[in-house]
């Protein structure tokens, strides 16, 4: 069996390949992708084949997918409107490649979402359905990491701003996402399936803004904005304009509990409980 991971340049995908190899997957058989291969050499070291696969470069992805079984399409990050196209490229180059199960990390609730991000997932997911490709669909929630990558600003303000209202967010970790990812690809039985993955313990940002303040002993607020004036807060921060609109619109998703999930999947997946928010900032440096 040949497994390949798109993105094992990036965080998750390579969270997900040492995750098949603690599963026991030999290295031979797992092929690590990604446009910029530098950071993945110690991966070849140990092993495993390493490919350059570029999603713009149709010709590039048959080649680095040539002998693949299996395949996990990491989602395209940025930029979002390129997005949808990038990902069909993947697709085509798979169902060319014949792999018998394409895994796709999606986003709770794609066939609902109202977001552009949960659009742009919606999309693909259609276009799995469209290329009848054998596939299962990883729908993953947020990442904890989005929140405690930001402590250290959210301290030295002393409040956490977004637009998520009471919405409920399921939050896991990086590794949790990459470890049922890696349990679909190395499992049987999973072709077809639709997991909404997410933690065990939901929470809103005031609850988080609540455990920050508990686990670091500075009180932090939340307070919540409008999306427009969120977007505005974000391009004043740095963030680039259109990034800052999506990273709002995201936030209004959270408000209507787009990222919120109880069905208990990633659990099941991965055989324990996830990583809890109380865990995350515990761990996280402040």
């Amino acid at each position: 069996m040949s497994i390949v991971v798109t993105g094992a340049t990036g965080q998750l995908g390579r969270l997900t390949v040492e995750a098949l190899l603690r599963r026991g997957i030999p290295a031979a058989e797992i092929i690590a992708t990604g446009r910029d291969t530098t950071g993945i050499k110690d991966l070849a070291e140990r092993g495993v084949t390493v490919r350059r696969a570029d999603f713009t470069d149709p010709a590039g992805l048959t080649a680095a997918f040539a002998g693949a079984d299996r395949l996990l399409l990491v989602s395209a990050s940025i930029p979002v409107h390129e997005r949808v196209a990038n990902h069909r490229r993947v697709i085509d180059a798979a169902t060319a490649a014949g792999v018998s199960l394409l895994a796709y990390t999606s986003t709770t609730h794609a066939d609902t979402a109202t977001t552009v991000i949960g659009a742009t997932h919606g999309e693909t997911e259609q276009y799995l359905r469209e290329r009848d490709i054998p596939s299962v669909l990883l729908r993953n929630g947020w990442y904890l990491e989005n929140y405690t990558g930001r402590l250290p600003q959210i301290l030295q303000n002393g409040t956490l701003v977004g637009a998520a209202g009471h919405g409920r967010i399921s939050a896991a970790s990086r590794a949790d996402y990459a470890e049922a990812a890696a349990a679909v690809l190395a499992g049987e039985g999973h072709t077809g399936a639709v997991y909404e993955l997410g933690g065990d313990e939901s929470f809103t940002l005031t609850e988080l803004a609540a455990a920050i303040s508990t686990t670091t002993g500075k009180h932090i607020t939340y307070t919540d904005l409008p999306v427009t004036e969120l977007a505005r807060a974000l391009t004043a921060a740095g963030l680039p304009a259109d990034m800052a609109e999506v990273l709002a619109d995201a936030d209004l998703g959270l408000s209507r509990g787009e990222m919120h999930t109880d069905t208990g999947d990633l659990h099941r997946l991965i055989g324990h409980p996830p990583t809890t928010l109380t865990q995350a900032l515990t761990t996280t440096p402040h």
